[in-house]
């Protein structure tokens, strides 16, 4: 439904997005995640016609959005940052303008209307005044008009900012519920978002895709399996030693020992993290390995890791993750000279 390639947007001497390139199935929410300033919102306003790119294509639908704009923008549902409201009209009066302006034909606006209301939970508060709004009814107002004229790929561009802790629950279930019947893409900066919501995502640093895939299947991938974390007692570097003899270990390393959880325990206590290679358990060798060296074990813990893990060190590393996807193939630059 939503193919990208080779995208690429320069002010000036400033790249803002380079070789940019992802697809979004039917059906499919991709969260577009990446730190603020990464490119997310450059390559939202090209795909949604706002922007022209530098190089490379975009197609939704099956229309270059370059080339057939019109097209693209009857067939998408956009919301930018910041809601394009009118804060003096009422949220129905509103809706039904949208309406208008989109093109839905003049008999089926109520209905539209009162869909696209019943959807985002606006029916009750349908003749208040917009201004008179909290922003997170500003928000839902905001998705309504993204699809009040029922369109197959709808585009949100950090949805959920500035909301509170209830009010981005709400707007999560929205944005779950319109998977299936839309194509949605959903750009953030805010881990839980994705992870709660995107089947798939798409991790985008400095301008350029460093992965694509299920979050599960990235936190696999790049972090090579199971880890576990260990407390001890005995001569932590020779523990570490005789760890690392243990095929299938990846990396022992130290960890911090809260600070007055043993005040009065006589010894010697360390905490250490043991990494895994993909698909391997090493509990019971770890354990058993300890105890025979006549260390002392107080606790062992399974971890994994999280989608956040994932996401630190493909943003600071600098480092492109070539993972199989069957789907394989915040503000930034304003202006020229304003900052990502």
């Amino acid at each position: 439904m939503i193919e990208v390639e080779h995208l690429s947007k320069t002010y000036g001497s400033t790249e803002a997005i380079a070789d940019v390139t992802f697809e979004v199935e039917q059906g499919e929410i991709l969260g577009f995640l990446g730190p603020n300033g990464a490119g997310k919102t450059t390559t939202m306003r090209i795909l949604s016609g706002y922007l022209p790119a530098t190089r490379g294509t975009a197609r939704i639908a099956g229309f270059d959005v370059h080339e057939n704009s019109l097209a693209v923008r009857q067939r998408i549902g956009y919301l930018p940052e910041t809601p394009p409201l009118y804060p003096e009209m009422t949220i129905e009066g509103f809706l039904f303008f949208v309406a208008r302006i989109k093109g839905v034909a003049a008999g089926d606006r109520a209905h539209q209307v009162k869909l696209a209301m019943e959807k985002c939970n606006l029916t009750e508060r349908r003749h208040t005044i917009i201004r008179k709004l909290s922003k997170g009814y500003k928000q839902r107002v905001g998705i309504a008009q993204a699809i009040v004229h029922d369109p197959p790929v709808i585009i949100l561009d950090e949805p959920t900012v500035g909301l509170d802790p209830r009010q981005i629950i709400e707007v999560r279930n929205l944005i779950k519920s319109l998977a299936g019947s839309h194509t949605v893409i959903l750009s953030t900066h805010i881990l839980p978002e994705v992870s709660m919501t995107c089947s798939r995502i798409t991790i985008i640093n400095r301008g350029k895709v460093v992965a694509t895939n299920t979050p599960e299947k990235l936190m696999q991938e790049l972090m090579g399996g199971t880890g576990y974390e260990l407390e001890i007692e005995g001569e932590v570097e020779l523990a570490k030693q005789i760890l690392r003899e243990i095929p299938g270990v990846s990396l022992v390393e130290s960890i911090p020992t809260p600070e007055g959880l043993y005040p009065a325990t006589p010894g010697n206590r360390s905490c250490l993290r043991v990494a895994c290679q993909s698909q391997t358990e090493l509990g019971n060798q770890l354990a058993s390995t300890l105890l025979t060296g006549g260390f002392g074990l107080y606790e062992m813990r399974r971890v994994k890791a999280s989608l956040e893990d994932v996401f630190l060190q493909l943003t600071t590393e600098e480092k492109t993750l070539e993972i199989p996807d069957h789907h394989e193939s915040d503000r930034e630059i304003e202006e020229a000279g304003e900052e990502n």
